[in-house]
């Protein structure tokens, strides 16, 4: 499968569509202004760890990302990957879009006429990066969002190799799984997994399903796409 590739700053977004055809890239500079121009306006919004009052007419990723983060009681900004996913998606599909794939630093929104394969990168010890969820086809939009203490640069309080959420919202499960891989500590690989599905009860209304992994111990709450073995993902991307 080919990918397209947007490179803006330090968002790098991947999407198995013709952006041309879209004009998406605009799009999501548009988008990217209003939040850059509201973070002006209100230091808050960027430095907080937790949620924030709304002001009165926000720009859309904003009270998106403010709306998303107090389900989550979180920090907007834990938000803003899967917040700039979801808007992409929502752009494509009003423009007639079934089988689209925006990825953003980890954060997925898709929507697919056909299954699918999406890699679970977590570089456990165990499972390595040779597992995979297979989607279904569906007409829905789906958000798919991982959150590591490992791998990337966003800020976590946990320990997690990898938490994925599984969610109709990919703004509000990027929030859920940074709040659940906050939760990913303990003594052992099994209290570390065991305080983080404890966590997940308090947010089962606002997912599907939830993949923990840390160390030697796997969780898994609500329902899941199957997983199923692969080869290792080439993470290359190549462009047309």
């Amino acid at each position: 499968m080919n990918f397209s590739q947007i490179d803006l700053d330090q968002t790098h977004i991947r999407l198995t569509t013709d952006l041309d055809s879209h004009n998406l890239k605009s799009h999501i500079l548009s988008i990217r202004r209003d939040l850059k121009r509201y973070i002006l306006k209100n230091e808050d919004f960027l430095l907080s760890l937790d949620p924030i009052k709304a002001d009165e007419d926000l720009p859309l990723i904003v009270s998106k990302m403010i709306e998303s983060s107090k389900i989550a009681d979180v920090g907007p900004m834990a938000c803003v990957a899967g917040t700039i996913s979801e808007m992409s998606l929502d752009y494509l599909i009003s423009n007639g879009s079934r089988y689209s794939i925006v990825e953003n630093g980890g954060d997925i929104a898709l929507i697919n006429d056909e299954d699918v394969l999406c890699g679970i990168y977590s570089n456990n010890q165990v499972l390595g990066n040779d597992i995979a969820f297979r989607i279904k086809a569906r007409k829905s939009p789906l958000g798919i969002c991982t959150s590591s203490g490992k791998i990337g640069h966003s800020i976590s309080f946990g320990v997690a190799d990898s938490v994925t959420v599984i969610s109709k919202s990919s703004s509000v499960g990027d929030g859920l799984a940074t709040r659940i891989a906050n939760e990913v500590n303990g003594e052992t690989s099994e209290d570390k997994v065991s305080n983080a599905l404890e966590c997940c009860e308090d947010y089962r209304e606002f997912f599907e399903g939830v993949l923990i992994i840390s160390q030697s111990h796997v969780g898994t709450v609500g329902r899941l796409p199957k997983i199923v073995e692969t080869n290792e993902f080439d993470v290359r991307i190549s462009n047309h």
